[in-house]
């Protein structure tokens, strides 16, 4: 069995993402997993990094605890929506500043490559999207571009997407048919 955390990006207390957070953790957790949920609305930290890698600031305890979970998972689940092709400023703010030379990598001194220090550590990306997924593909991926090159960047793979495009009224048959689609892809998740 896995050690699962799911980590919900959008900022708003109900939404889309939140139920397919909801759905995919009842499908893993029905297989026997260990789950424990991030919402980074909740959480209370400066996104900002305001002096970028050079001078590493101060964390905040939720994110100290955010590592902490990031730690313990062998596998991680992303859900956010997308917004101006790219995911949420709270999640990025969260990568910037969780995801931390000495934590989630580290250089080389003597030469240009680097460790990934979260690596053996699987991750899945569910995301919605106003606009339809083929456009997405016609512009060449840039969101499933960024995570396969952040997350590869860290050791974090196989990297599996699920993506739910023209979201922006959808009915209640058309998110009920998300959700259980959300949790099919939860149940390929192997132990």
């Amino acid at each position: 069995m896995k050690n699962i955390l799911l980590i919900n990006g959008h900022s708003a207390d109900k939404s889309l993402s939140q139920a397919m957070l909801a759905a995919y953790k009842q499908q893993v957790e029905s297989q026997g997993h260990s789950i424990h949920v991030i919402e980074l609305g909740k959480l209370k930290f400066d996104p900002l990094l305001h002096q970028g890698y050079g001078v590493i600031q101060e964390l905040e305890p939720d994110l100290v605890d955010a590592q902490k979970w990031i730690l313990w998972a062998n596998h991680i689940a992303w859900f956010f929506p997308v917004w101006w092709t790219g995911f949420p400023a709270l999640l990025k703010g969260f990568i910037d500043r969780c995801f931390l030379p000495g934590f989630a990598f580290r250089y080389h001194k003597k030469d240009p490559l680097w460790d990934k220090l979260l690596s053996k550590r699987s991750s899945d990306v569910i995301y919605t999207s106003g606009t339809p997924v083929w456009l997405h593909k016609l512009m060449g991926n840039p969101l499933k571009n960024m995570f396969k090159a952040v997350f590869g960047f860290c050791g974090l793979k196989p990297l599996r997407i699920l993506a739910f495009g023209g979201v922006r009224e959808l009915s209640p048959q058309q998110v009920e048919a998300i959700l259980l689609k959300t949790k099919v892809f939860a149940k390929s998740i192997k132990g």
